[in-house]
């Protein structure tokens, strides 16, 4: 049946024409943001999800921040105990040469007290921004090892310093010498395996925000090569849902042929 005032094909057109451009719009934000979840009302659980695993890759950032601070402090530390021990090392040889008979003692024992001085200058300058593990009175440094979410909270490490001022003051004889040395020795090893951890731990940081990154990609990224497919195909059928309509539209006008006269 023909009315003038109802025209069911062109109200089917029209409906799909609207659920066509729909899913057009939702498609085309998928291919601008890259993302088939962008908002919660995309996909509540996978959109809440994704904004938590998010958070944890800000804070495991912060982590890594701190991670770097201490290690450049540890890297710093290290680096002047290697240099402090050359001087002891040094220092102890000297010790050893003044128990030869005819040496020039005052020559040697003025290079012991250089040794020593150049010691103490190190234990000085080892810092890395105000931070100083060696010098007289340093104090402990906690950094920020790790994040652990429900219930572990905040993880730290605490950097113990060494009073390597005191340790040159300590090499008055061959077996003070000795006994700081071995001490010197037995630092750098606690302060090198301390920098293994910390350089351990920052490696894994990042592979665990990497993980967390693909984790959040598997749940809201979208396949552009189908979105792109999905885009050329709600296009065609756009134009088809258009070219409908206006089909359906003119039949209306057809029905003014039958008032007319022969």
């Amino acid at each position: 049946m023909s009315s003038l005032l109802t025209n069911s094909s062109a109200m089917t057109a029209l409906q799909t024409l609207r659920s066509i451009g729909k899913n057009l719009s939702v498609t085309q934000n998928r291919i601008a943001t890259g993302e088939r979840v962008s908002e919660a009302m995309d996909n509540p659980a996978y959109w809440s999800i994704s904004v938590g695993m998010k958070a944890q890759n800000k804070v495991l950032s912060t982590v890594k921040d701190s991670l770097g601070l201490g290690q450049a402090i540890l890297d710093t530390t290290y680096t002047a105990l290697a240099d402090a021990i050359i001087h002891a090392t040094e220092a102890l040889g000297k010790y050893v040469a003044l128990e030869t008979d005819g040496i020039d003692t005052a020559a040697v024992t003025a290079e012991i007290v250089q040794r020593k001085a150049r010691i103490v200058e190190i234990a000085r300058a080892a810092q890395f921004e105000g931070q100083n593990l060696l010098r007289t009175g340093g104090t402990a440094v906690d950094i920020v090892s790790g994040y652990i979410k429900g219930g572990g909270g905040v993880q730290t490490l605490t950097l113990s310093p060494y009073d390597l001022e005191a340790a040159a003051a300590g090499i008055t004889s061959v077996a003070t010498a000795q006994t700081t040395l071995d001490a010197l020795k037995t630092a750098a090893a606690e302060f090198g395996a301390m920098k293994m951890r910390v350089e351990s731990q920052t490696s894994f940081t990042s592979q665990q925000m990497d993980a967390i990154d693909r984790g959040i990609g598997q749940l809201v990224d979208a396949d552009m090569n189908a979105e792109s497919a999905r885009l050329s195909a709600l296009q065609v059928q756009q134009q088809l849902g258009i070219q409908a309509l206006s089909i359906a539209n003119a039949s209306s006008q057809n029905i003014l042929t039958l008032f007319r006269g022969g």
